[in-house]
């Protein structure tokens, strides 16, 4: 909750330097196709479906064009870690994690219908809950696991974020994008095969409004 905070705080801040003009905010969300990436054999999972609620600021920072937008978003992740046609078996990994993202974005006027936006930046997350699902002919569980070092995932996730949409004039807007994990999240069987690097990756498509 600390290393929220501090991150929460330093995004503000980073606005508060930037911003020239008037300040607005929006809501986003949707849903998520995330996957993992194995990197050491540069492999994915397949993806499973999650979804992403976010709260953002939008400060210009030139001449309506150039936004810094900082954010807290609620994104849910993971993968579909194994499936077989034998008794209709998978395993699915569903996640949960609370980012502090920081996109710079560029709009480009669309005569006064709206604008299309393009952003990029970095996000940093904490893990809040996990599950393991095994569903199957024969039935379904749940289990529950933890995150930190000792854990199965590790509870701190940074990486990049890539977006894009259509913002119409009176607010409302289409939005895609993609995340991409730059760490390492493994947590206590880290020690194997340590040429591996699991990251999180993860496709968004939704709505949203802006004020």
């Amino acid at each position: 909750m600390k290393k929220l905070l501090l991150s929460v705080t330093a995004a503000l801040v980073a606005t508060g330097a930037f911003a020239q003009q008037e300040m607005g905010w929006g809501l986003k969300a949707g849903i998520n196709f995330p996957k993992y990436n194995w990197s050491g054999n540069n492999t994915e999972t397949s993806s499973t479906t999650n979804f992403h609620i976010t709260a953002f600021l939008d400060a210009p920072i030139a001449e309506n064009w150039f936004y810094i937008q900082p954010g807290v978003s609620l994104q849910g992740k993971g993968a579909e870690l194994f499936s077989s046609e034998i008794g209709n078996s998978s395993v699915k990994q569903n996640t949960m994690w609370i980012e502090v993202p920081v996109n710079f974005v560029a709009k480009f006027p669309v005569a006064e219908a709206g604008s299309f936006f393009l952003g990029a930046g970095p996000y940093v997350a904490f893990g809040i809950s996990g599950k393991n699902k095994y569903d199957s002919d024969y039935g379904s569980t749940e289990t529950e696991f933890d995150f930190g070092k000792d854990g199965t995932l590790k509870s701190t996730d940074f990486g990049l974020n890539f977006i894009g949409g259509y913002e119409f004039s009176n607010g409302l807007m289409i939005h895609g994008g993609y995340a991409m994990g730059l760490t390492d999240i493994r947590g206590s069987n880290n020690e194997y095969f340590p040429e591996n690097k699991l990251t999180n990756r993860v496709w968004t498509v939704g709505l949203g409004f802006r004020l």
